[in-house]
């Protein structure tokens, strides 16, 4: 399912108009460029400048957001200030990779309704753990 169809519909098709007549119909390759097309946040821009472009950049969704906050990596209320975070903890080549590994962490283990606590390597670090714990 696809929640928000109506307005998503309207920003692709806006997209498609603002990609052909302001950049030739070429994907544009910047944080800035990306984020000025109709609904392309930052999380998007990110994903699209790290996955299309090889540009090192964490794209800092939902499941990003729980894990770097349940590790300790940045108790950020933000996602832009958690991803600021994030790059001062890991190193610029590695973001991309850090970035997907997050998500599939947070989409299967690290889950926002029962988090896989038991079964997890990261019980030592994890203030989520520790506080329920207590």
């Amino acid at each position: 399912s696809l929640g928000f169809y109506n307005s998503k519909a309207k920003n692709i098709v806006s997209l498609a108009k603002e990609l052909v007549e302001k950049f030739n119909g070429q994907v544009p390759s910047t944080m800035e460029d990306l984020t000025s097309l109709s609904g392309v946040g930052r999380k998007t821009a990110s994903v699209v400048l790290a996955e299309g472009f090889n540009v090192p950049a964490i794209a800092v969704d939902t499941h990003v957001f729980r894990v770097a906050n349940r590790l300790g990596l940045g108790s950020e209320k933000s996602p832009y200030h958690c991803e600021m975070a994030l790059k001062k903890h890991f190193p610029k080549s590695s973001w991309g990779k850090v970035h997907l590994q997050m998500v599939h962490f947070g989409r299967y283990h690290c889950k926002a309704k029962n988090p896989s606590c038991n079964a997890c390597k990261f019980q030592k670090i994890c203030l989520y753990y520790n506080k329920k714990k207590d």
